[in-house]
């Protein structure tokens, strides 16, 4: 009798524990949810249940993430726009087969509304947070959440347009974090011409990702970044077009939600910090709203004000436009000649277009079965046509009339759009008519040869000429520079004379006239050649290609710079070359070639034992110190990574490539920019996401590095469950584990401690936030332990997951004595 006491008491107890909570992941007629309870799907991801948001008393039944959060994570809401004041409500399946809400009356208050009636169906919650109802006889689904979705888009979800069944699935914002009835914003995909992903307040375009072109969003190049895991957009020819996404780290918990001031955020969660990591989110400037300067107008966040004309423009209202006013946009200077007048076509007094380098393409966009060669004539042919683009993966398209939501963009992943305007604003703008250039060329260049074989006749004369010429040119291009924002401080305190400025012939003279045997290495804006010069010295030549859009930019930025700078620990610049429209960069050859050839490349067999390793780690840390604190000035490389560490005879570490870097002044700490550049995997948060940079991001860089040069692998490898080098790092710090990091081929207990130090120190620099990594200066001191206690490491950034197929595109074959760059801009 007392053992089944016991027993009963036993049992009691646990059905106290475990009443809140249904063991099933179903709900019957039979088997419904009251207020008290919840369901949890199969793999314990996602649980159904009552709640309240924020502040508010009202009830709700609504489908949340199942993780340890003091405050439920909801990505679902049945009754959105019709609470509960109570807590009598039921989830139940009705006599008819729905799913309903009943309040405390037994009055339904929200239902799946099916139209036929099924007397034996059951209601289920997925492991991927779909609550689905089915027909229990077969297993039909009758209903699904994914269908109605409410502010969030769960893996697998498809957002789009469905043609078969006319109905279009969006997101909808709550109206405030306390109230979850439908909002101002929504967001979905628009299928008018090209498919591209829109958010809509009220029943305006407030901000666009641009056309689709089968793997990004064209107006969101930060899709080749971390983020956005395995998003797709899948369009057929009857109109049907849906966005979904699969993440193969399926131990990743991320999702996206327009939230109710319409930011549409990217959200991964951190299991240390037991909160939302938000990784992207769609407005970082004035420009992302949706046409932000009117019809014709064109919007820069660098500049000010960030509205302007498109040239050939003017604007419509000249009084509103300088208050700040500029939705009313701009109009034709010119009115284009096709409209006016047949005669001056005839003439050749054609319409022509400008080019201007945009982020995606203005909207309304209409593809064209064009080919790339007829895209131009097409458009020209067509006198509604005001501009027309050709991107890869979508094929032409044209404008007709207006252009609207125009944003300046002029890096990587930037679109082409060409502008139709008048003859006249052809020929006063940028590019010049093509009669008229060859007119004034061939006019210009022949009086220059008369004049140069009449003056400069003797050998010193024409040696003194090409000196003259490279000194203007250097001249001219670092007032540019300056006023772009690439160089920060007084180029005139630049002394050109101690530049050596080398001639063409002699540097393809030392290089074998850049034969092939020569070629070292293939950077982002050009060949790498060794050579030697006439007295035996050997050196490596950087010869930046004539087509690269921004070599200009990188080449007068490493001239600059480099020739102020002396450093045991930085690559010696010796001259450049500027003849024959080339621009060469001459350096010492470090005939070890590049760090990542030892560590990842094809140096590998050439073994770098721990003693060279931790050389290689404090050379290049004191290069840093040099840069950020010792020099006369204040630089911030930008661009620091493994293929720009370049290892001399004794195998002492360069730092390399200086085309990124920033100068400082004296008390500024950090800088904002638009202009993101640099190579994903050693870029700091901040810097890619915001575009900030700071010493703190140099630090990020050479954290990365540290844990790179330890382990032997890319900080792109993939471990376990898809971590990535700093997710697999900080995995093994928290299981007190990081001798597993460790490179194999140097593992050995005489250097255990120091190893695993360089692990902590290396996971320090890499923590998220900018203000809890150490200076260039405190990592020293740790390394060579005159810092003894060091402080606990928080969460590295971009533990997520997976990099990009593009990370790191740098083409460095290992043998770079200036390796190349990535460059970027994610907003």
């Amino acid at each position: 009798m007392s053992l089944s006491r016991a027993f009963l008491h036993l049992l009691c107890c646990f059905s106290v524990v475990f009443s809140g909570v249904n063991a099933s992941d179903t709900i019957s007629s039979s088997e419904p949810v009251r207020d008290s309870e919840t369901i949890i799907s199969s793999g314990n991801r996602f649980n159904l249940g009552f709640f309240s948001p924020g502040n508010s008393a009202n009830r709700y039944v609504g489908i949340m993430f199942n993780l340890p959060s003091p405050t439920p994570t909801v990505v679902w809401v049945a009754n959105r726009d019709k609470p509960l004041h109570d807590s009598s409500g039921i989830l139940t399946i009705s006599e008819d087969g729905n799913l309903v809400i009943l309040n405390g009356q037994k009055e339904i208050i929200w239902s799946s509304s099916m139209s036929n009636s099924i007397n034996n169906s059951t209601a289920q919650l997925l492991d991927t947070g779909n609550l689905v109802l089915k027909d229990r006889s077969n297993g039909r689904v009758l209903w699904e959440s994914f269908q109605y979705p409410t502010d969030s888009l769960l893996q697998f979800m498809k957002l789009g347009i469905d043609k078969s069944t006319n109905t279009m699935t969006i997101l909808k914002s709550w109206k405030s974090p306390d109230d979850p009835s439908a909002g101002n914003f929504s967001a979905g995909i628009q299928n008018r011409y090209i498919p591209q992903f829109l958010i809509w307040k009220n029943s305006s375009p407030y901000w666009r990702s641009g056309p689709w072109n089968k793997q990004i969003y064209i107006g969101l190049p930060e899709m080749n970044s971390y983020y956005f895991f395995g998003i797709d957009l899948v369009v057929d020819n009857a109109g049907t077009a849906y966005q979904t996404y699969s993440d193969q780290n399926q131990s990743r918990i991320l999702y996206y939600s327009l939230n109710s001031t319409g930011s549409y955020q990217e959200k991964i969660w951190d299991p240390s910090k037991k909160n939302w990591w938000v990784t992207w989110e769609n407005h970082r400037s004035e420009c992302d709203v949706y046409a932000k300067c009117g019809p014709f107008g064109s919007c820069n966040p660098g500049r000010s004000p960030i509205c302007s004309c498109i040239q050939g423009f003017k604007p419509k209202n000249e009084g509103e436009w300088e208050k700040g006013s500029w939705t009313g946009g701009c109009i034709r200077r010119t009115a284009l000649n096709c409209e006016r007048n047949r005669t001056d076509v005839e003439n050749g007094k054609q319409d022509g277009f400008l080019k201007l380098q945009t982020k995606g393409v203005p909207d309304f966009a209409i593809w064209v079965p064009s080919a790339r060669g007829d895209c131009e004539g097409d458009c020209l042919s067509n006198c509604s046509c005001t501009a027309y683009s050709y991107y890869t993966g979508i094929g032409c398209m044209h404008w007709n009339r207006i252009l609207i939501d125009i944003r300046e963009y002029s890096m990587d992943g930037a679109a082409d759009l060409f502008i139709r305007v008048a003859y006249s604003e052809l020929a006063n703008g940028k590019k010049a008519t093509p009669v008229a250039a060859i007119a004034s060329t061939v006019s210009i260049g022949s009086i220059t040869v008369i004049l140069c074989g009449y003056l400069f006749r003797k050998l010193l004369a024409k040696h003194r000429e090409r000196k003259n010429k490279n000194e203007a040119f250097l001249r001219e291009a670092s007032p540019k520079l300056y006023q772009e924002g690439m160089i920060k401080d007084d180029i005139n305190r630049v002394k050109i004379e101690d530049i050596t400025l080398y001639s063409f012939d002699m540097l393809a003279n030392a290089t074998d006239k850049f034969h092939l045997a020569s070629k070292l290495g293939q950077g982002g804006f050009g060949p790498v050649y060794k050579g030697k010069l006439p007295d035996g010295q050997e050196i490596a030549v950087k010869r930046l290609s004539q087509s690269s859009g921004q070599g200009l930019q990188e080449f007068m930025n490493e001239v600059v710079v480099i020739s102020r700078l002396q450093h045991r620990n930085l690559v010696r610049l010796l001259g450049c070359c500027t003849e024959r429209g080339e621009k060469m960069l001459v350096y010492d050859f470090m005939p070890n070639r590049s760090l990542d050839a030892y560590l990842f490349g094809s140096c590998k067999e050439k073994f770098l034992d721990w003693s060279k390793r931790a050389i290689i780690i404090e050379g290049t840390g004191r290069g840093l110190l040099y840069l950020h604190r010792d020099s006369r000035l204040r630089i911030i490389h930008r661009d620091l990574k493994a293929s720009n560490i370049l290892l001399d005879e004794y195998l002492n570490p360069k730092i390399s490539d200086f085309g990124m870097a920033r100068i400082f002044g004296g008390s500024q700490d950090q800088a904002n920019t638009i202009r993101v550049v640099g190579t994903y995997g050693y870029m700091a948060p901040e810097y890619a996401m915001q575009g900030r940079f700071s010493e703190r991001s140099d630090v990020y860089s050479f954290g990365v590095l540290i844990l790179e040069i330890v382990s032997g692998r890319k900080n792109s490898s993939f471990y376990g469950d898809g971590l990535t080098l700093l997710a697999y790092a900080w995995k093994l710090w928290n299981e007190n584990n990081s001798l597993k990091l460790i490179d194999p081929k140097i593992f050995g207990s005489r250097f255990e401690i120091e190893m695993v130090r360089c692990v902590h120190i290396g996971l320090l620099c890499v923590q998220e936030y900018a203000e809890d990594r150490p200076n260039v200066s405190t990592v020293l001191s740790m390394l060579t332990s005159d810092i003894a206690e060091l402080p606990t490491p928080k969460q590295p950034a971009f533990t997520g997951g997976h990099a990009s197929p593009q990370q790191g595109s740098s083409k460095s074959q290992g043998s770079m004595n200036a390796d190349s760059i990535t460059v970027l801009e994610p907003r």
